[in-house]
């Protein structure tokens, strides 16, 4: 589990693939302390379970489900990446719950000033702004965000200057895919009012609600 407050950021060095999975090579810009072979990190957001480690050089095994899934298999030599270690019992959840299970990738639609702001706009498919709400959290390749609006095709966020400058968003260009992780807490909810009949699967009420059901006398 993960807060999606990125501790540092690292340099993707290479790849070794055997068939569609393999191995990825980071280079992070700072030593992590007191490391253990097998424990979770994420990696641009995605949880990837660390198999060797020397000093800042941290190699990772990556599944096909997961290079499908996530940004990861678009990373090129030189490109910086998040990373942020596994949330420790008593730590500060200074950001908000994320899995590091990422539920699909976004493109930025923009990405620049607006007055004193830095704006993102970045478009997702159905199946993940379904969860999106404003003011509701989402993390963008690992980084905890607030949702400042939501559209029909898209959603913006704004940046503090801190986030720009400590995570891989000031390298990132229009066009780009970026991971993106909803809200659990929202997906839970919403998977429960699925189940009860509230809203359809879709996304789209339904005629049946709670207070028709008790009215049925289901309860």
């Amino acid at each position: 589990m993960f807060t999606g407050l990125v501790q540092c950021t690292g340099e993707f060095t290479g790849k070794n693939m055997t068939g569609k999975a393999g191995k990825l090579f980071i280079r992070s810009h700072k030593i992590f302390h007191d490391l253990k072979l097998g424990e979770s990190i994420a990696v641009n957001g995605t949880c990837l379970t660390l198999e060797s480690f020397s000093g800042n050089f941290l190699s990772f095994h990556v599944l096909k489900e997961t290079f499908d899934k996530t940004d990861l298999g678009e990373l090129v030599s030189g490109n910086t990446v998040n990373l942020e270690r596994a949330l420790a019992a008593g730590d500060r959840l200074g950001g908000h719950i994320v899995s590091g299970h990422v539920d699909g990738t976004g493109k930025i639609l923009s990405l620049g000033k607006e007055g004193d702001d830095t704006v993102l706009e970045i478009t997702a498919p159905e199946e993940i702004l379904m969860y999106i709400v404003p003011k509701g959290s989402i993390a963008v390749d690992g980084i905890s965000l607030t949702v400042a609006s939501v559209k029909e095709n898209s959603f913006t966020i704004c940046i503090i200057p801190t986030t720009w400058r400590e995570t891989n968003l000031r390298f990132r260009k229009t066009g780009e895919n970026v991971n993106l992780e909803t809200d659990m807490l929202g997906k839970y909810v919403y998977s429960f009012l699925a189940r009860t009949g509230v809203v359809k699967e879709n996304g789209q009420t339904s005629s049946v609600t709670m207070e028709s059901l008790a009215n049925a006398g289901f309860f």
